[in-house]
């Protein structure tokens, strides 16, 4: 029985795609990723390294590129997105090499202010501010990140963690909102500096 990659669930390699600026070498990217964009920007906004894989369903979102001057979204190379993740750069996004995003992942880089203006949610303005997925974090599968949250480096998001601020590298993080539940134990990989004052995380250095 003939066999290829396709048939068993991997994007095939792709030069191009709809709505992506710049593809590097053998990037995969599945048919059914859709990105939505409008307005008119110089330069390329969505940017793909080497070897980048997207998988079915995935949705990239700059929104309108004339909004904000961190609209983008910029992935690193060998970095692989599962399946119907979605990925916001209307306030900036920025994914480092060899990052996994488990399966219906989201990064919301946007949001809308609720305290202000008028009643009705959707006539307030809405909130942007960058997110950072540092180099080698994992994202599990149906975790959520908010807007001005950075992972660092080596960090673990736990499936179904919503996490709404910073975590550090090389530690795991999980829960509803999520907490640091510990570092990682690996050779080589350094704790987090330990902070000056005591802080959520502090029981790490005990």
């Amino acid at each position: 029985m003939q066999t290829n990659t396709a048939m068993l669930g991997v994007p095939e390699v792709t030069a191009s795609h709809a709505g992506i600026d710049v593809l590097g070498a053998r990037c995969r990217v599945d048919p059914t990723v859709s990105v939505m964009r409008f307005g008119h920007a110089d330069g390329p906004l969505l940017r793909l390294a080497d070897e980048v894989s997207l998988y079915a369903q995935t949705r990239l979102v700059l929104g309108d590129v004339t909004a904000d001057p961190l609209v983008g979204i910029r992935i690193g190379a060998r970095t692989i997105v599962n399946a119907g993740c979605y990925l916001s750069g209307e306030g900036g996004l920025e994914i480092g090499e060899d990052v996994l995003l488990g399966a219906h992942v989201k990064l919301l880089s946007a949001g809308h202010a609720i305290d202000e203006g008028d009643v009705r949610i959707a006539r307030n303005r809405i909130t942007r501010a960058p997110i950072v997925v540092e180099d080698g974090a994992w994202i599990a599968a149906g975790a959520i990140v908010l807007e001005g949250v950075r992972i660092g480096k080596g960090a673990v998001v736990a499936a179904g963690a919503l996490v709404r601020a910073d975590v550090p590298a090389g530690c795991v993080a999980a829960g509803l909102p999520a907490r640091i539940t510990r570092a990682r134990r690996l050779p080589g990989l350094a704790r987090p500096e330990r902070p000056a004052a005591r802080r959520w995380w502090s029981w790490l250095w005990r």
